[in-house]
């Protein structure tokens, strides 16, 4: 077998399992967040935290909570890396400096997951089981919550309110991503992957020097950082580890666990407004878009462009033998169009165009499918520009859902999409005008442009990714990268749940003869469009000076 071959049975595969557990999935995620019903666990955790999880929120207060339990989330993190040297379960590792401590705290409770430390040489079991496993956890459930109270918004008519969101975080932890990381981990063990709280061993001598290596709860923390979209890997090598993702199968199920709760998340997005052909329209946008990103990074990595490329059947620089070149651009590609940021290659080891590709699934905001919740919530924005759009073509007021898009909803809608290429561009600039950041680099030219591009367009995205040949363990890219991570998975929020609740407090308005149809193949050409217009416009300049000069040059 042919490994271009290979590659597209993997796809195929991956499609069919995914198409499997579509309905069955999204049914589950909208009863999850429709019931009235609590389990006897999660009033033990109401009980424990003081919340009523009756009290209906308006955006102001759910808004509040998120920022309120992500800043104890970051506070917690941060004190748990400082005192890692006096902690049992520590290996003997020091406490994090505190740049560092503060970019590890900010990057795991934003669900971004950037890492500038070597895992397995930094953080013991506490950290890493008790800290950085627990907010995969949490963090994803936030975002969930986020896109469910914009779920509400279109759903709900003359009320202001969400839903509460310390019941939407706790359900969507107990009966979603608990029970499923479960199962993930389980196969995962089964497979080959680490499961223990082994210390250090010396496991032989190379050139010279001993190598070692040190055991974990890898399999667990593998499963939750593929399923809640996090990415960040035990050992440094993230997915590429053998102790994290030991064969070609595990890769493509790591692959799978990436996308089952976004692409999901569409059917009940579609059963909680009333209308599942709502729900698959959104579907076959991100399907459209995300299977487009798959074909061009095959046919960018599989070109043969020389000899040694002809020799190798691709551009193997920099990825496993293991999962061959199909295998790790599907998942260079899921990893970069969700939020995810985990990697079973190098990046920065990709064609100029294949890094170029990459990058621009993180520079569409991460909607096909995108990140847990996250993709879901982004996808609605540009649904709600697109529709706009259509009304300025035919002169009337603009209509989604039932609800009338005024001037309040395009302006947060238009908040939104500025806000995180203002952060990516601006820190750019800065990092590549001043004299200290651009030390950091380790190629000069395009590349070395890229390397910094590609490391504000991940924070901001809330991605996690790096193209590995930036040293970003500096004060200050673990300060500038922390204070993208916030304000690029905060501020936008801020702007979601505003709209919801201008969304909520509207009467529906009837469907006519002139109401756009946004269940229908047309809109959803019309939405795929307006993404890929808008995102390049804003992005094609820097692109032109980075990725798109290497790969013509």
């Amino acid at each position: 077998m042919g490994p271009v071959l290979a590659g597209v049975l993997q796809l195929v595969a991956l499609i069919g399992a995914l198409a499997v557990v579509y309905v069955p999935l999204g049914n589950h995620i909208a009863k999850v967040y429709t019931s009235d019903k609590h389990l006897r666990v999660e009033k033990w955790i109401y009980k424990a935290i003081g919340a009523n999880p009756e009290a209906a929120m308006r955006w102001p207060a759910y808004l509040r909570g998120v920022l309120a339990f992500s800043a104890v989330g970051v506070l917690f993190l941060y004190l748990l890396q400082r005192l890692q040297g006096v902690l049992p379960g520590s290996l003997g590792f020091a406490s994090i400096d505190p740049d560092q401590a503060f970019n590890t705290a900010v990057s795991f409770v934003t669900n971004t997951n950037w890492q500038s430390y070597y895992g397995e040489q930094a953080m013991g079991h506490v950290v890493q089981t008790g800290g950085l496993a627990v907010q995969n956890f949490v963090s994803a459930a936030v975002g969930m919550a986020v896109a469910v109270a914009l779920v509400r918004g279109f759903a709900r008519s003359r009320t202001g309110e969400l839903g509460n969101f310390w019941a939407d975080l706790v359900r969507g932890v107990v009966r979603i991503l608990v029970p499923l990381a479960f199962v993930g981990a389980l196969v995962l063990v089964a497979c080959g992957a680490l499961q223990n709280f082994s210390g250090i061993h010396e496991v032989g001598q190379f050139m010279g020097g001993s190598q070692e290596w040190n055991g974990g709860a890898v399999a667990s923390q593998e499963a939750i950082k593929e399923l809640g979209t996090n990415g960040g890997g035990y050992f440094n090598a993230n997915s590429a580890h053998p102790f994290e993702n030991p064969t070609p199968f595990t890769n493509l199920f790591e692959i799978f666990l990436i996308l089952v709760i976004p692409f999901s998340m569409t059917r009940a997005f579609g059963v909680m407004v009333g209308s599942v052909k709502q729900g698959y329209a959104i579907l076959a946008t991100m399907a459209t878009i995300w299977v487009g990103f798959v074909a061009l990074m095959m046919w960018t990595e599989f070109a043969h462009h020389g000899t040694a490329f002809d020799v190798a059947g691709g551009a193997y620089e920099g990825k496993e033998v293991r999962f061959g070149v199909g295998g790790s651009s599907i998942f260079a590609v899921s990893t970069t169009l969700t939020s995810t940021g985990a990697v079973d290659s190098f990046h920065s080891s990709f064609t100029g165009l294949g890094g170029g590709i990459a990058m621009l699934g993180m520079m569409l905001g991460e909607i096909a499918p995108g990140g847990v919740g996250s993709g879901l919530y982004g996808m609605l924005i540009m649904a709600i520009i697109a529709v706009f759009i259509a009304g300025l073509m035919v002169g009337r007021t603009p209509e989604y859902l039932g609800k009338k898009i005024g001037t309040r909803e395009i302006k947060f809608a238009a908040c939104y999409i500025l806000v995180t290429p203002a952060l990516v561009l601006i820190l750019t600039a800065f990092a590549m005008a001043l004299p200290t950041p651009v030390n950091s680099l380790t190629n000069s030219g395009a590349h070395g442009f890229s390397e910094i591009l590609y490391a504000y367009t991940s924070a901001a995205n809330n991605n996690g990714s790096a193209f590995a040949g930036l040293n970003a363990d500096t004060q200050w890219f673990n300060t500038t990268l922390g204070i993208a991570m916030l304000l690029g998975r905060f501020l936008p929020m801020v702007f979601v749940l505003a709209l919801a609740g201008s969304l909520a407090e509207q009467k529906p308005v009837p469907v006519t003869a002139g109401t756009l149809r946004t269940d229908k193949p047309m809109y959803s050409g019309l939405l795929v469009g307006t993404i890929i217009i808008i995102t390049g416009l804003t992005y094609f300049p820097a692109l032109a000076l980075g990725p798109l000069a290497e790969g013509l040059a």
